[in-house]
């Protein structure tokens, strides 16, 4: 995961515009021949539903109106008993140790590695507190919800523990930096440009001095809590998720056109562009790209396949390409470690984390919906130390409807909501605890911050050998989980 802005080379696109409209959900293959790509999604649960008719004609017509209301038909609601799911905490406090293992080979020579280790910020439901509205009541705005934030944070080197401020602050530049007794250094500078300060975000800078024959271990150890938060709307999302009331659904949903309202179009301006991240010049390839024709022509596939009436709901079409993904493209545990842009995870049908977010955010963008990325580790529920892995996903940011804001008297271009989807981890406009941010992407048109983010370890210098470094999560301690559970099932949802 660490080089996935370092991809070379670009495949030929899969797809092509057909050059007359066709039937919903058909695409022109580049052999001339025709396929529905939406085929598969409309006749995955055909068997059940018809498994299930008789059982669902037998229920009262009150029950069956309560299965329309909340479910969108018998066959989302199916779907919903028999879909796979996640079980995830409410709330959970527990300590996370992100481990180097760095080793020295040769004979006779010295090393040198400088790295640099983000502090997580404090993470809230609202990332524009300023202008967003949160959670409305009686008495008007209410402040944003803590979804993450540090309770402690230290930096072991071969044993010696540095104990550093949550935030940070203030700096400890490199001319007052601590010396362990084994001669490493340690500082926390502000972020700049030089090899002494932080490339990125806020961060504590590490650097190992080693000799021939060496190993040394640093870990990063830091404590924090975390909160589950929901920006949808909808009766799948568990009644004790926080945010659930004045999230978004197809129903209360703004247009495309809306975007350019909301934020004072920042978001739009700073992640809606067409492409994003060009690579490898002079060949065209770009992380995000929204003018590729296999993207545009599966956006068109999943605008057209939309019910009437929705083909400009920000929502809806945002929602079906999230189960595009699921039904079409599957998640690679074998991915290269220079990931696949959004068009060629597209054209392969298979991606990882960042890869199918890449993929994501392509299809989001030929409609001006902005996307940008939140990286950090994710781990299992249940935190064992077999499940924690570094991780990329998004934000998506989608306006609200003009009436819906009006009623609550909210000013429209704070009427939007800015919520993380995690592609291939099911997780729809949802926060959850087993999710650990280490930074929310920067507006950056050159990429230089998230390329700096995947590669922390900005200098290795030695006069002989070779020197490795193997990275590992963990959990330290106990794991507090408070709140109860919830399940998160993958099944699509109904926009009719």
């Amino acid at each position: 995961m660490e080089q996935q802005f370092s991809m070379k080379g670009n495949r030929a696109t899969a797809y092509k515009m057909a050059q007359k409209p066709s039937q919903r959900g058909v695409v022109q293959t580049h052999t001339g021949r025709q396929r529905n790509i939406m085929k598969r999604r409309k006749n995955r649960f055909r068997s059940v539903v018809m498994l299930g008719l008789v059982a669902f004609v037998m229920l009262s017509p009150q029950a069956q109106e309560a299965i329309f209301g909340e479910f969108g038909g018998v066959e989302e609601f199916l779907q919903s008993q028999l879909a796979p799911y996640h079980v995830y905490p409410n709330e959970a406090t527990y300590t996370l140790a992100k481990n180097a293992d760095i080793s020295m080979s040769g004979v006779g020579g010295t090393g040198v590695v400088t790295e640099s280790i983000l502090i997580p910020p404090v993470l809230r439901s609202s990332l524009t507190s300023s202008t967003q509205f949160t959670t409305v009541g009686e008495g008007g705005d209410e402040p944003a919800i803590v979804l993450q934030e540090t309770l402690e944070l230290a930096l072991v080197v071969d044993g010696q523990a540095i104990n550093v401020p949550v935030d940070g602050l203030p700096d400890k530049s490199y001319a007052n930096r601590i010396t362990t007794n084994t001669g490493h250094e340690v500082w926390w500078p502000s972020v700049g440009t030089g090899d002494e300060e932080c490339p990125v975000a806020k961060c504590i800078k590490v650097r190992v001095n080693m000799n021939s024959g060496e190993s040394v271990r640093y870990s990063f150890q830091v404590k924090v809590k975390s909160t589950s938060f929901s920006w949808w709307d909808d009766g799948r999302v568990d009644a004790r998720i926080a945010g659930k009331s004045t999230g978004i659904n197809v129903e209360n949903s703004g247009t495309f056109a809306d975007i350019a309202q909301r934020g004072n179009g920042v978001r739009q301006s700073d992640f809606g562009g067409e492409q994003w991240y060009y690579r490898d010049p002079p060949v065209s390839n770009h992380a995000i790209d929204a003018q590729d024709a296999l993207v545009v022509s599966t956006a068109d596939a999943i605008a057209s396949s939309l019910p009437e009436g929705s083909s400009s709901n920000a929502y809806a079409f945002a929602r079906a390409t999230f189960d595009y993904l699921h039904a079409y493209v599957s998640y690679d545990r074998d991915a290269p470690a220079t990931a696949r842009s959004g068009p060629q995870c597209l054209a392969a049908k298979t991606g990882d984390c960042d890869e199918q977010t890449n993929a994501f955010f392509s299809i989001m963008r030929t409609r001006g919906v902005p996307g940008w990325y939140a990286f950090g580790v994710l781990g299992d529920p249940f935190y064992s130390n077999e499940g924690w892995e570094a991780h990329a996903w998004g934000y998506i940011q989608l306006p609200l409807k003009d009436a819906w804001c009006e009623e609550r008297n909210i000013a429209l271009q704070s009427c939007f909501v800015e919520g993380q989807v995690d592609v291939v981890n099911n997780k729809w406009l949802l926060a959850t605890p087993t999710a650990y941010v280490d930074w929310v992407e920067e507006a950056d048109p050159s990429g230089t911050l998230a390329y700096e983010y995947y590669h922390p370890v900005r200098s290795i210098t030695y006069d002989s050998g070779s020197i490795e470094r193997q990275r590992s999560f963990e959990t330290l301690g106990d794991v507090v989980f408070s709140g109860g559970t919830y399940k998160v099932k993958m099944y699509p949802e109904s926009l009719g």
